[in-house]
């Protein structure tokens, strides 16, 4: 086994957010975004909508191990919207936040870091926050995707 380099996790906050339900196609977010086109009435609104769909298809595309979820308030420009996806089985879930301190140099870190996710996904279910050494750790017992 390859040794692992020391981390620290530092907690950050709690979030609310919006889990969508165990799903097994891409077909999903196509579906969604004409469901939820009709809840976008301005250009800034359908922007955040394709970026939405966009992080949705990435993540069934990536055949990962953990939920996707998506912080509230980034989907407030959905308006009524949010309750539609509430029909549709997604959840709101408290989600921890958590900050990954390595103690590596900075060539390394990227690749260190990728070791430390795949090491603690062993131990909880998790998703790295984009572009950033923040984590999404979700409650025990929730469906693995």
């Amino acid at each position: 086994m390859e040794e692992m380099k020391t981390f620290r996790l530092n907690f950050v906050k709690q979030e609310k957010h919006l889990l969508l339900p165990t799903v097994t196609s891409i077909i999903v977010a196509q579906n969604l975004y004409e469901i939820l086109f009709q809840y976008v009435i301005t250009p800034e609104k359908e922007q955040s909508l394709q970026k939405f769909i966009h992080l949705l298809e990435t993540h069934i595309k990536s055949k990962p191990k953990a939920p996707f979820s998506v912080p509230l308030p980034e989907l407030e420009f959905l308006d009524e919207g949010l309750q539609e996806l509430k029909l549709l089985n997604w959840m709101e879930v408290p989600v921890s936040v958590f900050e990954i301190s390595l103690d590596t140099d900075e060539n390394n870190y990227e690749s260190e870091l990728e070791k430390t996710l795949e090491f603690l996904q062993n131990f909880m279910t998790l998703n790295r926050k984009k572009d950033s050494n923040h984590i999404y750790v979700y409650p025990v017992g929730l469906p693995k995707h």
